[in-house]
């Protein structure tokens, strides 16, 4: 493994950090070069600050980049709150603290995984939802929410969608969806019924793997587990990983991000004793056809 990304400064608020100074850089028209020396600091340096490999970060130095690019103020405080956050390889990250409620971290890591494993044992997983199931859980969230801001929102999850669906290096995506997230309805029989053919017909494409964990597999591992989520960012070489392979498990108050080497490796084996009990391919399919046609 190369040795930054064992490093304690390689962190995953930093890393994310550094993927929006390199965009918000790129999209201004300046080279490294250029901007580094803008902000008097060695291109050396400005480079390991986009690369996440910095394990101390001086606020000053976000603002400054930050004001050259034109990057808006609402983003500024959420880049200056992911430059404050400890070097820890397990982060809970709080709504609204330090960082905006309204920057959603997992959205753009997600942005940037080549694979990703999610179990979701009570929801369909959201990048194999449908806009009219994902319509019916926002309702539920929040019946008294304006309906345009419930519509960017429910936009947003179909832009996200387009990481499956892209022409050039669609992200793969390998996923086992509990029986109970196939049964509980959301929106209502019509909505279930088209939601469960677009799962088996998104299964078809090379870049997916989806899989049911039916009520008879009882508990793999003995365990009940919660729904979380894999992703994977690629190799620079065999065996080497471009970044540590992240955990996300979702909360109410906020999100967790596991990338310690031993709890990633825990919950990899966890989601193969679960996907050893799944059924998978044509018969997941056929399950999936078969309990449409019940609704």
């Amino acid at each position: 493994m190369p040795q930054n990304l064992g490093g304690t400064g390689s962190t995953l608020p930093r890393r994310q950090l550094g993927r929006h100074l390199l965009e918000w850089r790129t999209q201004a028209g300046y080279t490294q070069a250029k901007a580094a020396q803008l902000l008097e600091m060695g291109a050396t340096s400005l480079g390991r600050l986009e690369k996440g490999e910095n394990s101390r970060i001086k606020t000053r130095d976000i603002q400054a980049a930050c004001d050259l690019y034109g990057v808006p103020d609402d983003l500024i405080a959420a880049l200056v709150g992911l430059a404050k956050q400890a070097n820890v390889k397990n982060w809970w990250h709080q709504y609204g603290d330090l960082i905006p409620k309204d920057f959603d971290v997992y959205v753009g890591l997600e942005a940037a995984a080549t694979k990703i494993l999610s179990y979701q044992p009570e929801l369909v997983p959201g990048l194999l939802q449908t806009a009219d199931y994902d319509r019916a859980l926002a309702h539920e969230q929040g019946p008294d929410d304006d309906p345009e801001q419930q519509a960017g929102r429910i936009q947003l999850k179909m832009q996200r969608q387009k990481i499956i669906t892209r022409r050039t290096q669609p992200v793969t995506l390998d996923v086992v969806v509990g029986e109970a997230a196939l049964r509980r309805a959301a929106g209502g029989r019509g909505v279930m019924a088209v939601q469960l053919r677009h799962l088996a017909d998104m299964s078809t494409r090379d870049n997916i793997e989806l899989a049911i964990l039916p009520f008879a597999a009882g508990f793999p591992g003995g365990i009940s587990m919660p729904p979380f989520v894999v992703l994977m960012f690629g190799e620079s070489a065999p065996g080497e990983p471009v970044e540590p392979p992240v955990v996300f498990l979702e909360g109410i108050v906020g999100n967790m991000y596991i990338e310690d080497r031993d709890d990633v490796a825990r919950f990899l084996r966890t989601y193969d004793l679960i996907r050893g009990k799944a059924i998978a391919g044509p018969d997941s399919r056929q399950a999936l056809r078969e309990l449409a046609r019940e609704r």
